[in-house]
């Protein structure tokens, strides 16, 4: 299997395969989107009553994944792209406003999405394994989308950003949204496949699907090294 052909919707079947991304470190720059407190914290399992059990149990896969997975292999990705000359960049939900009355209407809207983030708060700071260095930059959103909620295009293009690689949480969501802004902007962008988890596989894999090709190219952070320059360095 290869990028080149994996994650195929019925609208890309036959098509020409993708030519290898051309990867100017000056001209590239990771963004980590939405690796947060928030998404790893966990209640104890056997203190909730057996419906709230039976959702804890439905999210098991998604923690063991971003635990052994995603978080490892985008570490690995955050070092690779600093030794490369790569900027590294990252982008968070979080509100300005203590009640969240900045929110976009997706994060004021009843259910899972109403999210309750103060900036200054530990459940809106990124992960610790995930931490920016020196003076990496972190937009800080209140919408789905990295482009739309921040400054980032104002920022890429004053760094000179041609093409972007996307990783974090979730698939379906801040990181699909994100990856249809800047494409629409005329960025390159390649989407980590496993430095990104959904609420579960399936989502992941049918999000994945929809935006390859058009919208973005998805590979592994393995296939990825080896289009960077010094990529020895990260063994």
């Amino acid at each position: 299997m290869s990028w080149k052909t994996d994650f195929r919707s019925l609208y890309y079947l036959g098509a020409p395969e993708p030519a290898d991304p051309v990867i100017i470190p000056k001209e590239t720059a990771l963004l980590v989107i939405d690796v947060q407190n928030t998404y790893l914290e966990r209640p104890n399992r056997a203190s909730l009553p057996p419906e709230e059990q039976r959702r804890y149990d439905l999210w098991t896969p998604f923690h063991e994944r971003m635990r052994n997975t995603v978080i490892p292999n985008t570490a690995k990705i955050l070092d690779l792209c600093r030794k490369a000359g790569i900027e590294c960049l990252f982008a968070r939900i979080a509100c300005h406003t203590k009640d969240g009355r900045d929110r976009s209407l997706s994060q004021k809207m009843p259910g899972w999405n109403n999210l309750l983030l103060p900036k200054n708060d530990l459940p809106s700071q990124l992960v610790p394994e995930l931490q920016p260095v020196a003076d990496e930059i972190v937009v800080t959103k209140t919408t789905d989308s990295a482009l739309t909620g921040t400054n980032l295009r104002l920022i890429l293009h004053n760094l000179g950003i041609k093409t972007v690689i996307c990783a974090g949480i979730f698939t379906d969501q801040c990181v699909s949204s994100t990856v249809r802004s800047l494409a629409d902007e005329s960025y390159q962008v390649i989407v980590l496949e496993d430095c990104c988890a959904a609420a579960n596989d399936d989502l992941h894999r049918k999000e994945l699907e929809i935006i390859n090709m058009i919208y973005c190219h998805i590979m592994s952070s393995r296939e990825f090294c080896d289009f960077v320059p010094l990529a020895s360095a990260a063994d």
